[in-house]
């Protein structure tokens, strides 16, 4: 089955000119591999300083990148959040709660030593278009 690059001016483009697209559609188009989503905006530059906003424009991101697909964030299947300090995890989770709401995706979250671009939080996900109904 054939591949397609999804790709919109909504969300950053790669960092620094990396080779990656920012999501891949795959079997049949039906399911959308997001790659992950730094705080930047649209324009490239970070968007806030704090877990609770850069999460916000993370999920933002991969909103926008879902809908280029023609999904929404009900479609979304699994994430994985990326964080720098996971003694922020609460504040993060406050702002993912309100993103997904009463049906969230499965998630793993992950304590790294360093994220692109400053960023403190890297959400990627898998959505399954036409899952959320």
């Amino acid at each position: 089955m054939p591949r397609r690059v999804i790709r919109t001016d909504e969300a950053p483009a790669p960092v620094a000119g990396a080779p990656y697209s920012q999501a891949i559609a795959a079997s049949g188009g039906e399911v959308l591999w997001v790659s992950g989503q730094v705080p930047l905006d649209a324009s490239g530059s970070l968007a806030a300083d704090d877990v609770p906003g850069q999460t916000r424009q993370c999920l933002a991101n991969v909103a926008a990148v879902v809908a280029a697909a023609g999904g929404s964030m009900a479609d979304v299947v699994k994430t994985t959040v990326y964080m720098t300090d996971l003694a922020m995890f609460g504040e993060m989770n406050a702002v993912y709660a309100e993103a997904f709401g009463e049906m969230p995706p499965a998630r793993a979250t992950i304590g790294v030593a360093a994220l692109p671009a400053g960023a403190q939080v890297e959400i990627e996900a898998i959505a399954v278009l036409g899952a959320g109904g």
